[in-house]
């Protein structure tokens, strides 16, 4: 298992410098947030495109995944929709990134709505053949109103399609009051890569170092290295909503020791 940081711990910060933040806290990997709040987003001209995958080639750092904000259940019209899908999967490609993260984005309640499954389903089907040309697989994160491994499951279920599986956001699904184990049951078939962090409470979620709070983190890697999955843990430290918090490059030692400890524990 690899491990691998987003680049919501760093907020608007050039990808060179979050390259070299990675790499030199001995992370493999780099889960670039795709917003036009940040340097990585849809609208990046081809020349910046070519210079970002070097950048992340030169650093010895992977990019795993662009993770977009694309709302494949929220209500509206299909095509705005498929047209958010297709943008962001044409960057993840020219990034070299295997994968690219989407979002749910019903309303909170609607997780076990059949309409919001039936609107996901049908675009998800969709971007699955734009997803066939682009070469990108597309991953429904365990998120708003489907927080749950079960939800996102479902949905998937639906799908039946090789280019769409999941990405395990571990606060999320441990919120929705879901244990670690019945995730992982739910989402196996379908697992991209998983997306680790830690938090104090159920209430109170500005980002903690791994090991600092109370999510079941030592729980989820055991369950990972028992079924020998072989993908990406991503630390995921979302200080762009939390000014507050730490900033990353004083906790990055701290928490890459203590997932290393996890790993090892459980292996």
């Amino acid at each position: 298992m690899r491990l691998a940081l987003s680049t919501l711990g760093v907020p608007g910060m050039p990808v060179a410098d979050a390259a070299r933040l990675a790499a030199d806290g001995g992370f493999h990997g780099l889960e670039l947030r795709a917003h036009p709040q940040e340097p990585v987003h849809t609208g990046l001209p081809p020349g910046e495109r070519a210079d970002t995958v070097a950048i992340c080639r030169d650093a010895g750092v992977e990019i795993l995944a662009v993770a977009g904000s694309v709302r494949v259940a929220q209500p509206g019209e299909d095509e705005q929709v498929l047209e958010e899908a297709a943008a962001l999967l044409e960057l993840a490609r020219d990034l070299g990134a295997p994968c690219a993260r989407v979002f749910p984005g019903a309303a909170a309640d609607a997780g076990r709505d059949t309409s919001a499954d039936t609107l996901a389903v049908r675009r998800l089907c969709a971007v699955a053949r734009i997803a066939a040309d682009t070469g990108v697989r597309v991953l429904l994160e365990t998120h708003d109103s489907h927080a749950r491994g079960a939800d996102v499951a479902r949905v998937l279920e639906g799908v039946r399609r090789r280019e769409v599986g999941a990405v395990w956001d571990v606060m999320h699904t441990w919120r929705a009051g879901e244990d670690p184990a019945d995730t992982f049951a739910h989402l196996a078939p379908y697992l991209g890569h998983v997306q680790v962090k830690d938090i104090a409470s159920r209430d109170d979620i500005a980002p903690l170092p791994p090991g600092s709070g109370v999510l079941p983190l030592a729980d989820t890697t055991d369950l990972l290295m028992r079924a020998d999955w072989d993908g990406w843990l991503c630390w995921e430290y979302e200080k762009r909503w939390y000014p507050q918090a730490p900033a990353l490059s004083s906790v990055l030692d701290a928490g890459r020791e203590h997932l290393l400890r996890l790993l090892s524990a459980a292996a």
